[in-house]
């Protein structure tokens, strides 16, 4: 899965992510075309896991 599919499929992995991991929010899970950075960055930091570790965890959903 590359980052596009991530993009195509965000609405229902969003909703999954916020299922295993209940302290996450909407805003941190807002996704502005140009600022995947800091979508990174904000998962990064509330759930504690490398950029690697979150993308093998969205494949596996």
């Amino acid at each position: 899965m590359n980052f596009t599919e991530i993009k195509g499929n965000w609405n229902v992995l969003k909703g999954k992510l916020k299922q295993q991991y209940g302290d996450l929010t909407d805003d941190d899970l807002t996704f502005a075309e140009g600022k995947e950075d800091e979508l990174w960055g904000r998962l990064q930091k509330k759930i504690g896991k490398s950029k690697e570790e979150i993308i093998d965890e969205i494949k596996k959903i």
